[in-house]
């Protein structure tokens, strides 16, 4: 009776492998169609026209459909109007076009099915993230003690480095193990000190262990968006005089608005000095590594003691695939914890790799394949030409902006991210809301897909150009029609004002 089942699965009958390659082509032809008829990065649908047509089909029917009709619902009401990532005008958020190779490698991630929680349920692939992690300490600087494991993406390896800089200052100050106690008395006074535009899973994380937002201490920026290390030293000045315990300092590479970096070498010296654990999130801009041209950025973070790096964003990588890397690796003991079915102590007597004692995850993808094959297919030179190619296009946006008087640019590209705001010239009190009316008509057009973000609580716009395929004629194309919308939203918003008196 079991050969019934046959064809659902990949398996070893001539069934399984006949079904398996209909549905894989099927599916590819429903992706190739979608993206061969991709003249917009949006198709400009509103949420309620999308929710009306899911409608059409129940969930989960009593008897089920034939792939190929459910493939053309799914291509019709579901891909044909969600965001074109590869478009090169797509480009509001930290959202990259996933490279072909990885795409590749995550059918075989998906179909074998590997968990790297133990070694029984993942062997070579638990073999292929540890080689994987020794490159990427490699590639920071770490030395032999260092290691680390991939992760969700950005949020979870800031929540990492927060958690154990958290413990260890907890077991180093008090003796204390929170991982078996909990929260020591004095938990209350423990702050974090990081850039006032670090990102927000700063405070999410410390609200998460048990620290509350308040105990994250933003500090002030200069010019280009970066911590200023005097303000830095006044600030621990502070928290020392009031009797506050500062435990861990967050550098920044790659800001979320404006890819700005924090000086990373001074705050080295700063936290060894306060001995603080110094965190970088690198999320955004730890791809840097690979370019030859602006490697130099990141010099300094080699003295952090844990670091997060996103694959999901610069690397190309599907989503999700991120990494935590840790200097010592003597802190993962912090969130060791042992199980007899999974990872039982005689495993780690014998040597046995199971990964669970490094991760938060216990059942968890192998999401190093798709960045190996991503960087055996390319190379590093690729990456880094392609890495260059987006900052390029955004130095050469960010002149087309200065060069316009009806735009204004809101600072100096440092990664490839660029904010920039319509200037409106017949009242200024209108820019907000035209500004916010121009993203949206952007959207509901198909002709670009822009983020929205506010700068000393101005309503601006951003470009946000990981996609090497985007050029400067194309930025140029949408700033055009961003102007465009905005004279026209002017003329509609006089003649309202003219009608109301």
């Amino acid at each position: 009776m079991s050969e019934r089942f046959d064809s659902l699965f990949l398996a070893e009958s001539p069934d399984s492998h006949e079904s398996y390659r209909t549905m894989m082509q099927a599916a590819m032809d429903v992706l190739i169609s979608r993206f061969a008829s991709s003249a917009a990065p949006y198709s400009g649908v509103n949420p309620s026209r999308i929710s009306l047509a899911l409608r059409e089909r129940p969930v989960c029917p009593e008897t089920g459909a034939g792939m190929e009709e459910i493939l053309d619902h799914v291509g019709r009401a579901i891909l044909q109007h969600s965001a074109v990532v590869t478009h090169p005008a797509c480009i509001a958020h930290l959202q990259c076009p996933p490279l072909n190779a990885a795409l590749a490698a995550e059918v075989l991630i998906s179909a074998t099915n590997q968990s790297l929680d133990s070694w029984d349920q993942s062997m070579a692939a638990t073999m292929l993230e540890q080689r994987m992690i020794a490159w990427l300490c490699g590639l920071v600087g770490y030395g032999e003690e260092a290691d680390g494991v991939f992760t969700s993406g950005g949020s979870q390896s800031n929540f990492m480095g927060l958690l154990l800089a958290r413990d260890h200052y907890a077991m180093a100050q008090w003796g204390w193990n929170v991982q078996k106690c909990g929260l020591p008395a004095d938990a209350a006074r423990m702050r974090v000190l990081c850039s006032e535009h670090a990102h927000f899973t700063v405070k999410q994380a410390l609200a998460l262990l048990g620290l509350g937002e308040r105990a994250v201490v933003p500090v002030e920026t200069d010019d280009r968006h970066r911590l200023r290390s005097d303000a830095l030293e006044q600030a621990m000045t502070d928290l020392q005089q009031s009797g506050l315990l500062p435990f861990v300092l967050v550098a920044t590479a790659g800001t979320t608005d404006f890819g700005s970096i924090d000086p990373l070498p001074e705050m080295a010296e700063i936290a060894r000095r306060h001995q603080l654990w110094l965190h970088v999130d690198a999320a955004y801009g730890g791809a840097l590594a690979l370019s030859d041209r602006h490697a130099s950025l990141l010099k300094g973070w080699e003295q952090a003691d844990s670091i997060a790096v996103d694959f999901h964003k610069m690397f190309y990588q599907p989503i999700s695939c991120g990494s935590f890397l840790l200097k010592d690796k003597r802190h993962f003991r912090y969130i060791r914890l042992m199980a007899d079915y999974l990872n039982p102590q005689q495993d780690e007597e014998d040597g046995v790799p199971n990964l669970v004692t490094k991760s938060l995850q216990t059942t968890r993808r192998f999401d190093a394949l798709k960045l190996y094959v991503s960087l055996q297919h390319l190379g590093r030179r690729s990456f880094g030409d392609m890495i260059d190619r987006t900052i390029m296009t955004a130095m050469e946006t960010a002149r087309f902006i200065r060069q316009d008087a009806a735009l204004e640019l809101m600072g100096e590209p440092i990664l490839n991210a660029v904010v920039f705001r319509y200037v409106p010239t017949r009242n200024p009190d209108w820019s907000d809301e035209i500004n916010s009316q121009i993203r949206a008509r952007l959207l509901a057009e198909g002709t670009a897909v822009l983020a929205r973000t506010k700068v000393d609580g101005r309503t601006c716009l951003k470009m946000t150009l990981l996609n090497p395929r985007t050029t400067p004629a194309h930025t140029g194309q949408i700033l055009l029609k961003a102007k465009e919308i905005g004279e026209a939203l002017e003329t509609e918003y006089t003649r309202g004002k003219e009608i109301v008196l």
